[in-house]
């Protein structure tokens, strides 16, 4: 076996294992009512779900220290859809679990820092270093996206989009599953995909 067969393997497994891990974890059903939170904010605020009743949500976890974060972040592909989104309406909440000493761990002060140094456009950045609302929606990997009716009940649960990589080149090639949920809710459509395996690194919990 050569270098480039065996380094090809490796990657292979890796993306392997971090579909397994996503979808090892419980998650809310696709349908059934997004479970409740109530969290502080990057500016110190409370932010309760209900706060947004009859609008609809997208939570996206996130981890800047994340190769696969990175990706969409240092592509731009993630504001793009956060400017977009957003601006059309939707409540878009980025949620930090990492705790304390972990990577992506971040305050108030650097989630904010961090927003204005990617130039990022979201609703707002929930702290959750307890990993009350990670666990309440399973949440695995970052970035590991769902998105919320309306109505409350859960429409989307799993990845960004269907390029299990690190590299920002394929993100041109790859089915937006998020853009195309949202697009599909606006429209009044059915939802296509409303449940994929995410992909990234693993949202780092305390015991």
């Amino acid at each position: 076996m050569d270098r480039r067969t065996f380094t090809t393997m490796l990657a292979s497994s890796a993306a392997i294992l971090l579909l397994a891990t996503a979808s090892s974890h419980a998650e809310p059903k696709v349908g059934a009512q997004a479970p409740a939170f109530s969290v502080v904010n990057s500016d110190g605020k409370t932010v309760n779900l209900s706060d947004f009743s009859g609008k609809t949500v997208v939570l996206e976890w996130t981890n800047d220290g994340c190769p696969y974060v990175r990706k969409h972040y240092g592509s731009g592909n993630m504001q793009a859809l956060q400017k977009k989104w957003t601006g059309q309406g939707i409540v878009w909440l980025s949620v930090i679990s990492s705790p304390p000493g972990e990577q992506g761990f971040a305050d108030g002060v650097r989630a904010n820092a961090l927003t204005t140094e990617r130039k990022a456009s979201p609703t707002a950045v929930l702290l959750d270093p307890k990993q009350q609302v990670a666990r309440a929606y399973g949440a695995a990997v970052t970035p590991h996206m769902y998105i919320i009716k309306p109505d409350g009940t859960l429409a989307y649960a799993g990845g960004i989009d269907d390029k299990p990589t690190t590299r920002p080149a394929d993100i041109k090639d790859a089915k937006n599953f998020v853009d195309e949920t949202l697009t599909e809710l606006k429209a009044g459509k059915p939802v296509s995909n409303p449940a994929t395996r995410a992909y990234g690194c693993t949202v780092k919990y305390s015991s």
